[in-house]
């Protein structure tokens, strides 16, 4: 195991939480795939920018050549961060949201995007016209019916697909994908939102057309996304936005408007500095840390999957099955306990933040549900790791399942509006529930 001192460092590793009988503990935050924690290095950045920030693009003044400065080298940390082409775009968003929506407005209005049933909402929704598939088997499924389905198309296609499944955390074959929709000439997207934090990406070297992704979960939290990629639809598509930098210029009556080219059509209002800063910070930490935390996150998640599968009433949830390749998360289910109070019990019992729900992905979540004997209004737990965990978090997140698989919580809890509550009443129960 790597020294986790060797890595880069967050905010809040060690924050006291309180416990429901009034003890503390250090937070155990398994939730990295929803919002990373703030990398300390992000923090120094934004702090050391903050007293000369300022207006960009056009004032004369100090701050705001200083401003306009250090939102383009932060621009360009990003480019060389994911490995843009000379002629890309990369245009700062809100969030990978944000990102998707501003690339669907771009899709020419006759093309086609297909997308299968497995993706994250964000992947899923944001298109007009669109071909949905289902979801995939295995790996293999996944190949042949794009393949099926790309051979049948006519015109242009974009096909949209994650690096990785957001419940599952198992990584999407990328290259292949990428071989199957060149074969037809169509064009990819790749949401990188989980696997921006955990590998590194070379959109160039990938081939692939877009991507986008979000600084809250790649340790830069300050209302930050990224769309990446070719310049042909965004350099033709109406701006995002209408307003102060997407213009050139507006003629007397707003009759004639003479829109800007480049990622500033798409950036209109004032831009989001502080958060490009913070997530060129996070970049450049990150590209140095890979040789370490690599390898450190595929230890602890070793560690996590290996003592999950000893404790018998934990089924844990796979699309392309076991062995697959994954990163740092694991869903699952414990036979008997509502994944809400499982995970509210971990918290104020044990200290333990994790997710539970369908993780805004319901088709892919209630296809996994359904396959290990759920209802179909049933929601899984999801442990995610990254820079904030270490051995002792995971130990304590198996000790805590363990516990509660076998004797149930500590304290009695009532649920209400389908959440969990602590209650002192001897008629409640340790209700456990599929």
């Amino acid at each position: 195991m790597i020294p986790k001192s060797v890595l880069p460092r967050v905010l809040g590793s060690d924050l006291q939480v309180p416990l429901a009988d009034g003890a503390t503990a250090t937070f155990a935050n398994f939730d990295h795939a929803a919002t990373t924690p703030c990398m300390a290095a992000v923090a120094e950045a934004v702090n050391d920018f903050l007293p000369w920030y300022g207006s960009t693009h056009g004032g004369a003044g100090t701050l705001s050549e200083m401003a306009t400065a250090r939102f383009e080298e932060s621009r360009q940390a990003v480019r060389r961060f994911v490995g843009c082409r000379p002629d890309d775009y990369l245009v700062f968003t809100h969030s990978t949201t944000d990102a998707l929506k501003l690339l669907a407005q771009a899709v020419p209005e006759d093309a086609t995007v297909v997308v299968f049933d497995s993706e994250h909402h964000a992947v899923l929704l944001p298109w007009r016209n669109v071909h949905r598939l289902p979801i995939p088997t295995s790996v293999d499924a996944m190949l042949a019916t794009l393949d099926q389905t790309l051979r049948a198309q006519r015109g242009t296609v974009l096909v949209a697909v994650s690096g990785v499944l957001n419940v599952t955390g198992e990584l999407v074959p990328l290259e292949d994908v990428v071989a199957v929709c060149r074969r037809y000439g169509a064009q990819i997207v790749v949401d990188a939102a989980q696997l921006a934090a955990h590998r590194p990406i070379d959109i160039g070297a990938l081939d692939v057309d877009y991507i986008a992704f979000s600084g809250h979960k790649m340790y830069a939290p300050f209302d930050i996304g990224v769309l990446a990629g070719r310049p042909d639809w965004l350099a033709d598509a109406h701006p995002r936005l209408a307003g102060c930098g997407a213009t050139i210029g507006v003629a007397d009556g707003v009759t004639e408007i003479n829109w800007a080219t480049g990622e500033s059509r798409h950036e209109a209002g004032a831009p989001n500095v502080v958060g490009a800063v913070a997530l060129a910070a996070a970049c450049r930490a990150l590209e140095v840390a890979w040789n370490s935390l690599m390898p450190y996150e595929s230890a602890l998640l070793g560690r996590l999957r290996s003592g999950l599968v000893e404790i018998p009433e934990v089924v844990e949830l796979s699309l392309f099955g076991p062995a697959s390749d994954r990163l740092g998360m694991v869903a699952f289910v414990v036979d008997g306990l509502d994944s809400a109070l499982l995970a509210t019990a971990l918290s104020l019992e044990h200290g333990i933040g994790v997710r539970h729900g369908s993780f805004c992905a319901q088709p892919l979540a209630r296809h996994l549900l359904r396959g290990a004997g759920r209802s179909a209004t049933a929601t899984a737990l999801r442990a995610s790791l990254g820079l904030g965990i270490n051995v002792a978090h995971v130990d304590r997140l198996l000790d805590a399942v363990r516990a509660i698989s076998e004797i149930g919580p500590q304290l009695f809890y009532v649920s209400a509006n389908g959440a969990w509550w602590p209650s002192t009443e001897a008629t409640s129960s340790r209700l456990r529930a599929r």
